[in-house]
């Protein structure tokens, strides 16, 4: 995915402007990422035999997921760029990311989903705060 989404920055027709090209690529996988990652977490736990016990982690991945989703897409925009909204969206993934993190390593001991989906979403976090910090 990084290849695809550092060709479509590399042919982008207009300019970019001062953006960090490298933060930017990584920032739009890592959202895309952990978007995928949150939905298959969110399934494996509806299927654990514990379900309710999980309904805020459950919650949680599908807010996360469809945050990641739309910093995505937001990111793979730059007509009429508007640099408040994503600067705002920005942080608000990084947080939602954050809080994810937290939930999902609650359950890294006994479900490995879990485990791998905190991880997915740290990565997120970070590449989120490392793009806020070129803008």
């Amino acid at each position: 995915m990084t290849t695809m989404v550092k060709d479509m920055l590399r042919t982008y027709p207009a300019d970019l402007g001062d953006v960090n090209r490298s933060a930017m690529e990584r920032c739009i996988s890592e959202c895309f990422d952990c978007s995928q990652t949150c939905t298959a977490c969110a399934d494996a736990c509806l299927s654990e035999e514990m379900v309710a016990e999980l309904r805020k982690c459950i919650r949680t991945n599908m807010d996360c997921s469809d945050i990641c989703e739309a910093t995505g897409k937001i990111l793979s925009r730059h007509t009429g760029y508007d640099a408040n909204i994503t600067r705002t969206q920005l942080q608000a993934c990084a947080m939602v990311c954050k809080s994810c993190a937290e939930e999902c390593e609650r359950h890294a001991d006994m479900h490995e989903h879990c485990r791998i989906c905190a991880e997915a979403c740290r990565r997120c976090e970070q590449a989120c705060n490392e793009l806020l910090a070129t803008l």
